[in-house]
């Protein structure tokens, strides 16, 4: 299928790449008529997945020649939106409602919206007539089309809607603006086959489809050609890479390929889903010397009735089974993990089932999360809806429940020399660095800004529970 539609994807990036230069000849025209260049503000909300489709945006926007500005009083605002829950659109809500106010006093501004999000009719009716200001809508599948839809926006002064409902088009090679230029994101695959109960993501992602693997090594070569030491292989499940080949890869081949790139030092991936982990994945990760000593593996429930009922397709048992072979392999590696809390039907039996799994299998940090209704999911309309109190006293015992593992497991590394990569200057003290470890944690450390970019040795002298402090 991928290889079918080499030639397509070629040609629509050669297309699209046409549209980006003739705004930009447009905009300079404007430039040396104004004397001021045009200004960008891109809000994200919602995963990586989303943080790197703006850094693809965000390329297309400064190709055409617009400034990034850290406010939202710019010419061109654009939100790239998150579903996975219903508070998340009442957010994007919120924001609408403040940007009118301030498109009103800036002329000729251009608002956007994409993302997923977007890809529910409702809310797209919702932001047609609650807030007709809105300039262009699209959504997750076409963010390549952006400097085509401002043009076509530019030429006839309407709202500009354009939402495809799934697509076998990878567009490669346009302009992307990272935000770190020493470690970089790379789609892998789009879209989702798994169907949990509670998520919306399949319906608005897609269904899976895998990227050519020679493009994906053609990308990070690139990378590495332009600095970049670190990179992050993203897909909603990196575990079931390559069944959409026409040849297939496995996950675990094409960690074997990226870790032959000379100028990668290390190597990381999320999501994986705990049916698809292989024992092939787990000895390519045991034997590398650059795969992050990191795995997020989502847990949701440690309760197998509720898993079941989660369309998860694994058990209690099928998890703690996973997590002793991972840890036998790789005794020194980071397990994080998402727990939900308040399943529709969740009894205090399920629940004391999920605490146990995190005694059991000792998780270095977790995102918890009280379940909610996502409307357009077959949990939804479940019924035995878990009362909000009880949830919330759950979520409580849970927290202590992480907190205390956390504790234990972030602090086995203290007093010992760690390779640390320089990210930034730590933003409560300037004469600090803040780096990260293989396993993920964070480190805050006195040094020059020159090491940003880095990869140096550092002496953690004391766990503080979710970072360490260290020193050269």
């Amino acid at each position: 299928m991928i290889n079918e539609n080499t030639n397509a994807n070629e040609l629509e990036a050669a297309r699209q790449l046409g549209f980006i230069n003739e705004l930009r000849a447009r905009f300079e025209l404007e430039y040396q008529k104004t004397g001021r260049r045009k200004t960008y503000h891109i809000e994200t909300f919602g995963c990586q997945m989303n943080a790197h489709d703006s850094e693809k945006m965000s390329g297309i926007l400064k190709q055409i020649g617009y400034v990034e500005t850290d406010t939202e009083d710019a010419d061109f605002v654009l939100y790239n939106t998150c579903t996975v829950r219903e508070n998340a659109n009442n957010r994007v809500y919120g924001r609408l409602g403040t940007l009118g106010t301030i498109k009103k006093n800036h002329p000729g501004m251009i608002v956007a919206l994409c993302g997923c999000m977007m890809q529910e009719e409702a809310v797209v009716e919702k932001i047609k007539t609650s807030f007709p200001f809105v300039d262009i809508i699209f959504g997750t599948h076409n963010i390549f089309k952006l400097a085509e839809l401002i043009q076509t926006h530019l030429d006839s002064d309407r709202m500009i809607i354009d939402l495809w409902k799934d697509t076998d088009l990878i567009v490669e090679n346009l302009p992307n603006d990272r935000k770190y230029p020493f470690k970089a994101g790379v789609n892998i695959m789009f879209g989702c086959n798994n169907f949990c109960s509670y998520c919306i993501v399949p319906y608005v992602r897609g269904r899976e489809r895998s990227r050519n693997p020679q493009d994906i090594i053609n990308e990070i070569k690139a990378l590495a050609a332009d600095g970049v030491i670190e990179v992050m292989l993203l897909g909603q499940n990196v575990n079931s890479y390559g069944k959409t080949l026409e040849k297939p890869v496995s996950f675990a081949q094409l960690l074997e390929q990226v870790e032959k790139i000379d100028g990668i030092e290390r190597i990381r991936f999320m999501t994986s889903h705990p049916k698809d982990l292989s024992d092939e994945l787990i000895e390519v990760m045991k034997n590398s010397k650059k795969i992050c000593r990191h795995l997020h593996l989502p847990l949701q429930s440690g309760s197998s009735r509720l898993l079941k009922l989660m369309n998860r397709r694994y058990t209690k048992e099928d998890y703690l089974s996973l997590v002793e072979k991972i840890r036998n392999a790789m005794p020194d590696i980071s397990l994080t993990t998402d727990i939900i809390v308040g399943f529709p039907g969740e009894t205090e039996e399920d629940f004391e089932d999920t605490l146990d799994v995190v005694r059991r299998v000792g998780f270095d940090s977790a995102f918890t999360f009280i379940y909610s209704k996502r409307a357009g999911t077959p949990a939804a309309t479940m019924k035995e809806q878990v009362d909000e109190e009880l949830a919330k006293e759950r979520f409580n015992r849970l927290l202590k429940e992480i907190q205390q593992s956390c504790t234990i497991a972030s602090g086995r590394h203290v007093h010992s020399w760690q390779k640390v990569l320089v990210e930034e200057v730590n933003r409560q003290d300037p004469d600090y660095l803040t780096g990260r470890l293989s396993n993920n944690i964070l480190v805050h450390f006195a040094g020059d800004k020159s090491l940003i970019g880095k990869i140096v040795d550092v002496y953690l002298e004391e766990s503080k529970g979710f970072y360490y402090m260290g020193r050269l």
